[in-house]
Parts: C-alpha cells; sequence; structure tokens
C-alpha cells in the first residue's frame, strides 16, 4: 500500500475530489494547511501598504491506496492540480506497512 500526500491550491480540491471518487478512491483526508516552497511566499497591497505573505494557504489532501494504483492516483491529481504556475504545489509518496479498521479489525487492504 501507499500514502500518498498532496499538497495543492485551495480552488483545485473539489475538482481533485471528484476525480478520485470517480477512480474508485473511497476515503480521504484533507487539511488545510500553510507553507511555502521555492517561492518563499508572495507580496500583497492592502490599503496602499504592502506587506508579505510567507506562509500560502493550501490544501493538503492525504488517500491511502493499493500499490497497483498509486500511480495512476499520482499522474490523476497532478493533471488536475497543474495550473502551470509557480506555487502548484507538490505529491509525496509513502509505503504503508499496514492499516487496521478499527471497527471491524479487517487489516491490509480490506481496511481500505
Amino acid at each position: 500500500m501507499k500514502k500518498i500526500e498532496a499538497i495543492v491550491r485551495p480552488f483545485k480540491l473539489e475538482e481533485v475530489k471528484d476525480a478520485l471518487l470517480e477512480e474508485g478512491i473511497r476515503g480521504m483526508t484533507i487539511s488545510e494547511v500553510r507553507g511555502y516552497g521555492r517561492q518563499k511566499g508572495h507580496t500583497e497591497t492592502y490599503r496602499g501598504s504592502e506587506y508579505q505573505i510567507e506562509f500560502v494557504p493550501k490544501i493538503k489532501i492525504e488517500v491511502v491506496v493499493d500499490d497497483e494504483i498509486s500511480e495512476r492516483v499520482v499522474e490523476l491529481i497532478s493533471s488536475i492540480a497543474k495550473t502551470g504556475q509557480v506555487g502548484d504545489g507538490k505529491i509525496f509518496v509513502f509505503d504503508v506497512l499496514d492499516a487496521v479498521r478499527i471497527r471491524t479489525d479487517e487489516s491490509g487492504s480490506e481496511a481500505l
């Protein structure tokens, strides 16, 4: 199993969520996060004053999938979340040793 964490722009959340549901991904965790990458934030002007936004708001999407479909899920998220602009986000893929559904004690892929 693989855990896929995708950091994406907030306005891309619904598109990514809908695409994952169509692909058969039944569960995901969403978190509102803030951070910066290479762009190190940006400058905005409010009422004539400039100020630095160091931590840009993003959405973190976490899904755990079988190894066989992990590459497809990464490609799907990447293609939908991409705008071609700086700050589109990142996708991280981790190995998952096991998963356990607390209610039924199912483990492994059955717990997904």
